[in-house]
């Protein structure tokens, strides 16, 4: 008798329309990262850049990105992160803190994008910091700093 594996909850491959980029979904469409839409990740020089692109349905009244979705966000890209980082293949994992300066308004309609660096692994724990920014003209805009704490899969 042969026991079957469960299919992973993820997906994490090549973006077809992307080169670089793969592409980090959960697997079951009505959990909360489908609201966010499409997450691609790309490792470069051992730090980690997710992106998303903010649709009107993330905005609030001011026009700009609802913090609401940018804490989502940022929690959502810490994950894709560290499975980019391939510190974890994927699981029940847990945010154990997210801590968050805003610094700037984020754009409806433009990339947003996480910048993420592991800070320390331990046997349990992932430390984690970046910055979120989106593409003003020929330079980047800081919207947010963070820093976080995933506890790993038991």
């Amino acid at each position: 008798m042969t026991i079957e594996k469960p299919a992973p909850a993820f997906s994490y491959d090549e973006h077809p329309d992307h080169p670089g980029w793969m592409q980090w979904r959960f697997r079951d469409d009505t959990r909360y990262n489908s609201f966010l839409g499409e997450i691609i990740v790309r490792i470069e020089d051992g730090q980690a850049r997710v992106r998303m692109t903010p649709e009107r349905r993330h905005s609030n009244f001011g026009e700009n990105v609802h913090g609401g979705a940018l804490l989502g966000f940022i929690d959502v890209a810490l994950f894709a992160a560290i499975r980019g980082l391939g510190l974890i293949e994927a699981g029940p994992a847990v945010t154990l803190d997210l801590n968050t300066h805003f610094i700037g308004a984020g754009r409806v309609g433009q990339p947003l994008e996480a910048r993420v660096e592991m800070l320390r692994e331990t046997r349990r724990l992932i430390f984690l910091r970046g910055l979120l920014v989106q593409q003003v003209g020929d330079s980047d805009a800081v919207v947010c700093e963070f820093s976080g704490t995933i506890k790993k899969p038991g």
